[in-house]
């Protein structure tokens, strides 16, 4: 009888065991970007700590290029190493940074260190150029609703096999 309750409790154990890995190899890290409302997800990527982000903006009251340059933390946050922009106006930090410098008229400051949980901003299909992860475009304003909250996040996603 002793015996038998051991093997049991091994054998749970062990399904235990399994599980956990099972659940942690079928989870994954993403970055969506969702309607802020209805929680309708427009962009599901892979993603993951160290990965490179970028947001591509046209200044709404200067009309120039904005940049913002970020990178993924391995908690899911998303840090703001740098910006760039090709001049000064409405808005516009004069000393964002450790480091402000100038190349090919565009003025960058970097070592920013800005952290954020998750980012939302109104679209539009005119300010938002594009975004893109690790050199690979992943959308652009044309390719998400004019005129709507929307909310940058990463975070884990289940397979659905396992809900």
């Amino acid at each position: 009888m002793k015996m038998r309750r051991e093997i049991t409790i091994f054998f749970l154990a062990l399904v235990l065991v399994v599980a956990g890995y099972t659940f942690n190899w079928a989870a994954q890290t993403v970055l969506r970007i969702y309607d802020y409302k209805s929680g309708e997800v427009y962009v599901e990527v892979p993603a993951k700590g160290g990965d490179k982000l970028f947001f591509g903006w046209i200044h709404s009251w200067e009309k120039i290029p904005w940049n913002e340059y970020y990178t993924i933390m391995p908690d899911n946050t998303i840090v703001l190493d740098s910006i760039s922009f090709p001049a000064f106006g409405a808005g516009i930090p004069e000393n964002k940074g450790k480091v402000c410098r100038v190349e090919n008229g565009m003025i960058y400051m970097e070592e920013i260190g800005q952290v954020f949980p998750e980012f939302s901003w109104l679209n539009s299909h005119f300010a938002t150029r594009e975004i893109i992860l690790n050199r690979q475009l992943i959308s652009k304003g044309d390719m998400l609703p004019e005129h709507t909250r929307l909310r940058l996040v990463v975070e884990r996603r289940f397979n659905k096999w396992l809900k």
